[in-house]
């Protein structure tokens, strides 16, 4: 058990180091955008890249935890047994 209670802490890590990293990202974008917020043309260029950036960093950091959800779950049925 204590198998499994290693890969729960370390996926439990893996994920904070992910959202760590999406909110990190979302900050620097935002960053990005209100200091060029005044300039016409760049804001509506980093607008649009905040839009996007948003997105990509989203779905990464979901796709990434569901792949670690799997895994942990994979571990679980095979300390439990039900392989």
């Amino acid at each position: 058990m204590s198998e499994y209670s290693n890969v729960q802490k370390a996926v439990r890590v893996e994920k904070f180091r992910i959202w760590f990293a999406w909110a990190t990202g979302n900050f620097i974008l935002l960053a990005i955008a209100r200091a060029t917020q005044d300039v016409h043309i760049v804001s509506v260029i980093t607008q649009v890249l905040l839009a996007v950036g948003f997105i990509l960093l989203t779905f990464t950091a979901v796709r990434m935890s569901n792949a670690l959800n799997r895994k942990a779950a994979a571990a679980r049925r095979e300390v439990l047994g039900d392989v």
